[in-house]
């Protein structure tokens, strides 16, 4: 990592207000822009995380480098989060959008702005930069949006398949309900308004939870947000980059399809749920902000830079490598398609076996607890261990071994002929790469709630008895099996935690021979080299962060043998506690638990609990504790949260909430 101290242009930092169309709420800013320099085009990141503490670190890295480099960098805090105005809504919602689109016409209307603005973020900022693209406001000519989705149902938290996910429906819905119960910064707004502005907040609480399993279909909640609905409102020219390690990568596959090649450029990288120049693994890291600038000198400055010459889609395509639940470094090459779906990839059916005969699909309700986490991050568990135990239990169909390297770009797709014992069930299916030696590594998964197999938008129960026809596409992957290993598929009607199960034990029986995995296989040959300059960021800021002296496991797998009950601790481990220069202490711990007894689907309990402590100097004190419990019955969702908030030692608020919701899909 090159880390700048200096650029052409002098940096000067402000905090402002931003005022919205209400008249009554303002958000908060913070602008890094050149020195007396003329007009300059601004780029803005739009997020709730909160830019004086949680994203500081983050924030440092990259919004004075852009301003160093000719642009006014803005970050913005969201409606009733960090130092800003009003109270939380739900994510991306009508008000967050319209506010974001206030921004970005408040920014281009500044004396120091050329009129032209540009948005990127990760994760969420990715998210609401494509949302108020699609809005279509005059001055936002380019977004840069990393690890997003443009399908809010189908490919973010809440639902994969159709099937409820339950270890992020229920961690990220704890997260943001600890997250939202923050107070603002007095630094920021005054030590006479944080207190008030705290109270109205956590007065205004309300669990994304709730909402979440109220639309347990793809109805005009999910429609609302989701690009894919209407990709020809996207105006603004669009560079999606994404992981295989990130469970949003297959956005930036569908925004490379759908959008005009002359609007969209698309690079996937081995990368988890982070920016691309972090160094965080799975690397290798690239200059991201280098390749970002590149994207917008050429879009809001008129500069030939060359990147519209790339390849529509460049991806990495991972070497065979061991099962591992970390790789510093993953062995690979980049590869470019200028069009996709490529003429280069080419579909290979392989039917799953020769035999008419069902095979019984009856796994048991654990299996899941080797799938590693949904959003990798960086840290030391967070990838598949070896997959031999999770094969264990379920039905594998296996290749022979290969005798040329196979290389898998782009999304498998399994088809089965099979029957449901239940009216209600799922299917999973991983696709592994066996060794020689046995070893199994991940290399791509998907799910299908039988439910939602004749449409997301739908749930239409199994009739026992009846065979169908079912498809569906695993999530997309650059990966190549190397000769001598098998390629396996793994079914399963279980996977748990990711998948919520259905509340009735069953079974499925699968045809083989009238079932196949469909592979989308790149041709091998000579390609032209792809390369990346060097990562480069401004210098850190200098946060100091504890380390402990025993840290506790980050993923922890107890069986009580003599009950048949599994449990799942995680930590998140998001970064701990630490110090910031300007004094604040900024506390953080959580831990998500996750039970079920191997023979009782309605044995599944997950809990997901929170605390933080911000605090500096003697007036400044606040502590929040959150706890989210998700469990069920036969008929019903049942969902209990709490919070309770403390300033300077004394309660300001409890809230306390019990819901529950029919099971119409999950």
């Amino acid at each position: 990592m090159k880390y700048r101290e200096e650029f052409e242009h002098q940096v000067v930092r402000e905090d402002v207000w931003i005022p919205t169309r209400d008249g009554r709420t303002r958000l908060h800013a913070r602008v890094w822009r050149p020195v007396g320099a003329d007009p300059v085009p601004a780029l803005l990141e739009y997020l709730p995380y909160r830019k004086s503490d949680w994203t500081a670190p983050r924030d440092a890295q990259r919004h004075p480098w852009y301003a160093g480099h000719g642009y006014a960098s803005v970050r913005v805090d969201i409606r009733g989060h960090g130092d800003s105005e009003g109270t939380p809504g739900d994510e991306y919602d009508a008000q967050e959008l319209a506010d974001g689109v206030d921004v970005v016409n408040w920014l281009a209307a500044q004396p120091w702005c050329t009129g032209k603005v540009g948005m990127f973020g990760i994760s969420w900022g990715g998210f609401n930069s494509l949302q108020i693209a699609a809005l279509a406001p005059e001055p936002l000519k380019a977004v840069v949006t990393v690890c997003s989705t443009d399908d809010r149902y189908d490919n973010d938290v809440h639902y994969m398949g159709g099937a409820l996910l339950g270890i992020d429906m229920l961690a990220w819905a704890g997260t943001m309900l600890a997250f939202a119960s923050r107070p603002p910064d007095p630094a920021q707004v005054g030590h006479d308004r944080w207190l008030p502005m705290w109270r109205e907040r956590l007065d205004a609480l309300e669990p994304f939870l709730h909402t979440w399993l109220e639309h347990q279909q793809r109805d005009d909640y999910w429609r609302h947000g989701s690009v894919c609905e209407d990709y020809t409102a996207l105006d603004a020219a669009v560079l999606a980059v994404g992981g295989w390690n990130d469970p949003y990568r297959d956005t930036v596959l569908r925004l490379v399809e759908h959008l005009p090649g002359e609007r969209v450029r698309g690079i996937i990288g081995p990368w988890s749920h982070q920016y691309p120049d972090r160094g965080l693994p799975p690397g290798p890291a690239i200059g991201f902000l280098q390749e970002t600038l590149r994207w917008w000198d050429q879009h809001l400055k008129g500069i030939d830079t060359g990147v519209m010459r790339e390849p529509l889609l460049r991806a990495w395509i991972t070497d065979p490598v061991p099962p591992a639940t970390s790789y510093d470094v993953l062995p690979g090459r980049w590869v470019g398609d200028t069009n996709w779906p490529s003429p280069k990839v080419g579909w290979d059916e392989r039917p799953l076996g020769a035999g008419a005969a069902p095979v019984v699909v009856r796994s048991p309700q654990h299996t899941g607890l080797n799938a590693g986490r949904y959003f990798p991050y960086g840290n030391a568990s967070d990838l598949p261990p070896d997959q031999r135990e999770e094969d264990g239990r379920s039905v594998c169909f296996d290749s022979e071994p290969l005798t040329e390297r196979a290389e898998i770009l782009g999304r498998p797709r399994v088809r089965l002929r099979l029957d449901s014992a239940t009216p209600r069930g799922h299917v999973i299916a991983r696709l592994c790469d066996v060794a020689p030696d046995g070893s199994s590594t991940l290399v791509t998964r998907g799910v299908l709630n039988l439910l939602s197999r004749h449409g997301r938008d739908r749930a239409v129960e199994w009739t026992p008895g009846t065979y169908e026809d079912v498809e569906f596409e695993l999530t997309g992957i650059g990966y190549a099996v190397p000769p001598g290993h098998r390629i396996r598929l793994a079914l399963s009607d279980t996977y748990w935690p990711w998948v919520w199960p259905h509340g009735e034990r069953g079974e499925l029986r699968v045809v083989p021979i009238d079932s196949a995995v469909l592979l989308p296989l790149r041709e091998a040959g000579a390609e032209p080299p792809i390369r990346f300059e060097e990562p480069e960021q401004a210098t850190p800021l200098d946060v100091i962060y504890d380390r402990a002296a025993e840290p506790a496991p980050e993923r922890l797998v107890t069986h009580d043998v003599a009950k048949g009950l599994w449990m799942l601790e995680v930590d998140p481990n998001y970064g701990g506690s630490r110090t910031y220069p300007d004094g604040l202490r900024y506390e953080e711990s959580a831990r998500e638990t996750y039970r079920i007894r191997s023979d009782d689907p309605l044995s599944a309990h997950a809990v997901s609990e929170w605390r933080i402590r911000l605090r500096r100097g003697d007036d400044y004190d606040a502590e929040i504790m959150a706890r989210t419990e998700l469990r069920a019955t036969a008929a019903d969702f049942v969902m209990d949260s709490r919070v309770e908030a403390r300033a300077n030692g004394e309660t300001v608020a409890k809230r306390a909430w019990h819901r529950t919701t029919p099971r119409t899909s999950g």
